[in-house]
């Protein structure tokens, strides 16, 4: 109570003299510090609307033509032609304004109206730019001029600054091929399949198609490529993630792993610490699009980063039917279990994001908290990990109101989601390739009610400070992932780095309030569903055999140095495998 007290504003008595206004200093400066931080962050989100907006220019060149038209008028040379005449005949001020000032005002719009003008043929540049296709079929060394020339120009027309989505808005669309190439690739991949009758009877079929629903079809898909930017992106994420009502645990969700051998501490509070405050830091620089916008390796081609946008405060809610992804724009706190047990952990203190040191101060608190889970709670999270329409199901006749939506709510709009095991897991002991292969299911599937698989991500901090990822798949690719996971890694061991006793480095501020515990009410319909869902998932998760183990021999420098994708070399392995296994 003491703490809840503090962090009151102001706080005031009746008494027979009058009312005691007492005011707390310390909270309103908090109140204060945290609307700044909040001020800053729309300030900075308009500024780089303003930068995207006007990309490939840059809003200084607006300046430069402001200049540039009026030297020109100066020199008694109409640049417009004729339109600032015009301009000046129209402004609705020309009663308060002098003849030099009217003059001035339509100069100033006339440069205006170009400088868009200019930016928005720049960026249909770029969009023709971005639409050859011609690069992908160049040998290696032995690239055409026509090629070299292209890429010259891409240079010339990208900027030599881009934001992280400064090449959104210049991303060609995708376009729709051909009814009549679809039916032929068609045909092609299931000849294999049929034996000579059967194909035939295919190829009728697929005839008959494309004279009757497959050309209205294909009208309707083209009219949606009009207006979309990518026409199947969203059917893809829709039909192919969001509507499977099987369990996401395993079957869509993957993880990523530490370093196999080194562990920067063996402090697991400090460990979460530094991953706590990277991930952090690396939320700063994708809201304050600091990024470099992805590229094909090798080349200038810039990927779409769409997917970024949804990498932290995403949760991907059931429903009966399909599922939801739903983003918040900002959050200022994480979700971490701890032996069955829910916790609200504040990272921003003022505005200020707290030092590598204070999050192990605030982790170690729970980690030293002795009370027990609540009825129910310990094993809640299988929710997420079996079938989906029965969790959709109790998530709407439960958790729709109450203090079960309360916290909710809070795992769901959480930055993210951490778990501390409290088991030990890495390449180590006397068979460490055995303890490999434990280590990639526990981030896999875990204890299949210790991860909360809905969110964006979860990180998972283990007793001996190894740590991991377990991602969810609906919401963005691997890359996306890979790149978030590699620069934690990094900015933890390199950048922040330990104390030489294992302790994340900077001083702690004690005053600190203490993690919240989250509350639950449990009731007995909700814990035979809990059950219900663990045994499907712990059937799930009996029925995955993992095996990971280091290779050595080569990587993917070798690879390409046989002219090959390194992704396509595994693929390629992957089906000669399958191959030798089941058809010999």
């Amino acid at each position: 109570m003491a703490e809840a007290h503090q962090a009151v504003a102001f706080q005031f008595t009746i008494s027979p003299e009058g009312i005691n206004l007492h005011l707390s200093y310390q909270a309103l400066n908090q109140i204060y510090l945290s609307g700044l931080r909040s001020w800053k962050k729309r300030i900075s989100r308009i500024k780089n609307r303003i930068i995207k907006g006007v990309y490939p220019a840059s809003p200084s060149s607006w300046l430069f033509v402001v200049i540039a038209i009026m030297a020109t008028m100066y020199m008694q040379s109409d640049p417009s032609m004729g339109l600032i005449a015009k301009i000046r005949e129209r402004i609705p001020l020309s009663l308060s304004l002098s003849t030099q000032g009217q003059t001035m005002l339509s100069a100033l719009l006339f440069s205006t109206l170009l400088w868009l003008s200019l930016i928005l043929a720049l960026r249909f540049c770029l969009k023709l730019l971005l639409s050859y296709h011609r690069w992908m079929f160049e040998q290696h060394g032995c690239i055409s001029t026509k090629t070299k020339v292209w890429a010259t120009l891409v240079r010339l027309l990208s900027g030599r600054k881009p934001l992280l989505y400064s090449y959104q808005t210049s991303l060609p669309h995708l376009p729709v091929p051909p009814i009549k190439d679809t039916l032929e690739k068609y045909l092609e991949s299931v000849k294999p399949l049929h034996d000579s009758a059967g194909f035939q009877r295919m190829k009728r079929l697929t005839a008959e198609f494309e004279k009757s629903l497959g050309n209205r079809l294909q009208r309707y898909l083209k009219l949606k490529a009009l207006w979309a930017t990518n026409y199947v992106s969203d059917w893809w994420e829709e039909y192919v993630y969001l509507r499977s009502r099987s369990p996401i645990m395993v079957n869509s969700n993957y993880y990523g792993m530490d370093f196999l051998y080194v562990t920067p501490t063996a402090n697991q509070a400090a460990r979460a610490g530094n991953t706590i405050t990277a991930l952090f830091l690396y939320r700063r620089k994708v809201n304050r699009e600091e990024l470099n916008p992805s590229r094909i390796p090798g080349t200038v081609i810039p990927l779409c980063a769409a997917q970024c946008e949804r990498m932290f405060n995403t949760t991907r809610t059931p429903g009966e039917e399909t599922d939801v992804l739903q983003h918040w724009q900002d959050s200022e706190f994480v979700a971490v279990y701890h032996r069955g047990r829910y916790f609200k952990l504040w990272v921003y203190q003022a505005g200020r994001l707290l030092s590598p040191r204070e999050i192990q101060y605030q982790i170690q608190r729970i980690l030293d908290d002795p009370s027990p889970p609540s009825p129910g709670e310990e094993k809640l999270g299988a929710l997420t990990a079996g079938n989906r329409t029965p969790w959709a199901q109790v998530r709407k006749q439960f958790f729709s109101s109450g203090v079960n939506k309360r916290s909710l709510d809070c795992i769901e709009k959480a930055a993210f989601f951490v778990t501390l095991d409290d088991q030990e897991e890495g390449m180590m002991g006397e068979d460490p390739s055995v303890n490999l292969d434990r280590y990639a299911k526990s981030l896999l599937h875990g204890k299949c009610y210790d991860r909360w698989f809905d969110k964006s991500f979860s990180v998972v901090v283990y007793k001996n400070g190894k740590n991991g990822l377990n991602a969810e798949h609906s919401w963005a690719d691997a890359p996306i992932v890979s790149h978030l996971w590699e620069f934690t890694l990094a900015t933890d061991t390199f950048h922040l780095g330990y104390t030489p006793d294992g302790n994340c480095r900077g001083e702690v501020e004690r005053s600190l309030l203490p993690p919240q515990r989250l509350s639950w009410d449990i009731p007995l319909e909700v814990q035979t569903q809990v059950s219900e869902s663990l045994a499907v998932a712990q059937a799930l998760a009996d029925d995955v055999d993992c095996h990971v183990f280091p290779f050595r021999e080569f990587g993917k420098g070798c690879i390409k140095k046989m002219k090959m994708s390194p992704d396509s070399f595994v693929q390629l392995a992957l089906q000669l495998a399958y191959y030798r296994e089941v058809i010999f």
